[in-house]
């Protein structure tokens, strides 16, 4: 499939209008590292198909539209002079919303660090987050007047250690030491780019958001629940802590050595000052959960993921456990207390195929919905200060590592035609979505 995206130049802005190479475009031309040779030049082609996505979109009939920046179309050089060209797709984007009756809600980073800047060493190296900072500047100053809810990096987890720790994601570099070095310089950029928001956008409702999935301990032994803490310690307690203002967890930066940043000499004066600065509302991405046992040896962590056998799995071999929806929310709300909470990602992939009478059945993925919606309803019951829900994701995309063979979207995309196609998903969303505006029972 990439290689016949890679037949039609003439779609795609990947190299339209002064965008500068991502660390995605040259982490896609390495060869092995994407699935198929899949790379995102053409994906959606969003940027030449935006009056009829904005028209799709107001037909679901959402009341709000998260969405990303790229910031290699705006400040290609990283740093430096914005691209009056990038400013305008996104201003035109945010206007076409409004005009439609749809809040926008920008998150500043997702992944696509200018390569520029990788070649001067990454997020590993300081001097990139204060890099977004000027960034941030430069998009609050840009669309500030109409934009008012602001995401300011998304799934610093996946960044950190999925690009630098196992090489998964871009840039592909495996190494410990160098993962938790970008963790903390992706969380202060967080920290910048909310001074940034807070200077040049009144009202603005501001936060983070976090990939957290609850761990569980495989049975109930003091070994097991030891590492179900260390696993929660490695995937959500490295984030929240230090966004709440509470530092970094001691446990595992014991656990890190050397690796850690406060080992490294990275954590200065007032970084966590500004990395835990007060925000609006903690967004959270939820897929699935974790079950773990004590492994010695096994990484790091000493863990070891568990299958559970019984269990429903999406096409990306998650597990799907609503309930840890329900135990997450109520666990964030008890520890931490956020002034609000928003569901900014569910969702799932299954292997999606057109019908002949063109309509697709993915009734798994409809009750996937169902399932955590009703768990996000007993959340609010038990206490959870619920502010919102976006359902992952209105179309399917070029999906990173696995290009296009996994499909989240309540949209199917032809990447042939680029037509779209509102799946059974997307029909039941919809009537969801209507239904609760009148107020019936979903």
């Amino acid at each position: 499939m990439g290689r016949r995206h890679q037949q039609l130049p003439d779609r795609g802005a990947a190299h339209e209008d002064g965008r500068s190479p991502s660390i995605w475009d040259t982490f896609c031309a390495t060869p092995g590292k994407v699935l198929n040779g899949d790379n995102g030049d053409v994906a959606c082609d969003h940027y030449h198909r935006l009056d009829s996505d904005l028209d799709l979109i107001a037909s679901v009939g959402v009341n709000a539209y998260r969405f990303s920046v790229a910031w290699p179309r705006v400040v290609p050089e990283g740093r430096g002079t914005p691209n009056p060209a990038g400013l305008d797709f996104y201003s035109r984007l945010v206007d076409g919303l409004l005009a439609r009756g749809i809040t926008p809600w920008l998150t500043l980073y997702h992944w696509d660090l200018p390569q520029v800047l990788q070649d001067a060493g990454g997020w590993p190296k300081r001097d990139t987050a204060l890099a977004l900072g000027d960034y941030a500047a430069v998009v609050t100053d840009a669309l500030g007047d109409r934009v008012k809810h602001w995401i300011t990096i998304n799934e610093p987890w996946v960044a950190a250690f999925m690009g630098y720790g196992n090489g998964v994601h871009a840039p592909g570099h495996t190494d410990l030491a160098e993962s938790f070095a970008a963790s903390h310089h992706l969380l202060l950029a967080h920290g910048l780019a909310l001074q940034a928001i807070r200077a040049n956008v009144p009202g603005a409702k501001a936060g983070i958001t976090l990939n957290l999935a609850a761990a569980y301990p495989a049975t109930g032994s003091p070994e097991d629940q030891a590492a179900a803490w260390r696993q929660d310690g490695f995937a959500n307690r490295w984030y929240l802590d230090p966004v709440f203002g509470r530092g970094y967890p001691q446990d595992m930066v014991e656990r890190l050595g050397a690796a850690s940043p406060q080992a490294q000499g990275l954590v200065r004066g007032s970084d966590l000052e500004t990395i835990g600065a007060p925000t609006d509302f903690l967004g959270v991405n939820m897929y699935s959960r974790s079950v773990v046992a004590d492994a010695p040896g096994e990484g790091f962590l000493d863990v070891r993921q568990l299958r559970v056998e019984g269990s429903e799995y999406t096409g990306f071999d998650w597990e799907v456990a609503p309930q840890s929806l329900t135990d997450l929310m109520l666990r964030l709300q008890r520890d931490y207390n956020p002034p609000a909470l928003y569901i900014t990602e569910n969702g799932a992939t299954y292997p999606d195929t057109v019908a002949e009478d063109g309509t697709v059945h993915d009734e798994e993925r409809t009750r996937y919905f169902q399932q955590h919606l009703a768990a996000l309803g007993a959340a609010i019951t038990g206490g959870a200060k619920m502010a919102g829900y976006f359902a992952w994701s209105l179309m399917d995309n070029f999906e990173w590592a696995e290009g296009y063979d996994k499909r989240f979207g309540i949209v199917h995309v032809d990447f042939e035609t680029q037509a779209r196609t509102l799946k059974a998903s997307g029909r039941w969303y919809r009537d969801f979505l209507a239904r609760a505006q009148e107020g019936q029972p979903a």
